[in-house]
């Protein structure tokens, strides 16, 4: 999966988390396997 500039990614295993500064077609791996996309957090309603 290749990287996208300013997304952030997960370590499962460790919860260490990478801020992608440069783009590129390459994968991110830590601890034996692939990082996971960080999902954003919903904001909260304005009602």
């Amino acid at each position: 999966m290749p990287t996208q500039l300013g997304k952030r990614y997960v370590c499962e295993a460790c919860q260490t988390e990478v801020l992608c500064n440069k783009p590129g077609q390459g994968g991110l791996s830590c601890c034996d396997q692939e990082m996971k996309l960080k999902e954003a957090k919903p904001l909260p309603s304005s009602d």
